[in-house]
């Protein structure tokens, strides 16, 4: 009997960098408030509106992001309006994870399987693919 397949979403500092631009656009955008131009008032807004949609664009990309570890593939599914599925066979493929300082401290790391590499992938779906071996 195969194990249930462990399913995760990518780990959430995948979300730091994105989130971050979308900070400094909306810093950016409150500050030109404080300008006394009326023009500045509506850069403003418009760098508030692209830090928006950075930020929401962000977590759904995150949020439709899938990683499966079944009983012999590694499937990473993802897309918005277009859903796109990679899999890789977990018998005699090769695994490497990767794992920076911050990645070993924050409990993620980046899996390279052949041509498939894929960033930000939690500690838990790593260990699992490392048991395969």
């Amino acid at each position: 009997m195969n194990p249930p397949p462990l399913e995760a979403h990518r780990h959430g500092i995948a979300l730091a960098r994105p989130l971050f631009r979308a900070l400094v656009l909306a810093a950016a955008g409150a500050a030109c408030f404080f300008a006394p131009w009326t023009a500045a008032a509506a850069a403003g807004a418009v760098l508030l509106a692209l830090a928006a949609v950075i930020a929401v664009l962000a977590v759904a990309r995150w949020d439709r992001t899938h990683l499966s570890v079944t009983g012999s593939a590694l499937v990473v599914e993802h897309g918005f309006l277009n859903r796109r599925t990679a899999s890789i066979s977990l018998n005699g493929t090769v695994f490497e994870v990767e794992r920076t300082l911050l990645g070993r401290i924050l409990g993620y790391g980046t899996v390279i399987a052949g041509e498939l590499e894929i960033d930000c992938v939690p500690r838990r779906v790593t260990r699992v693919l490392q048991q395969r071996r």
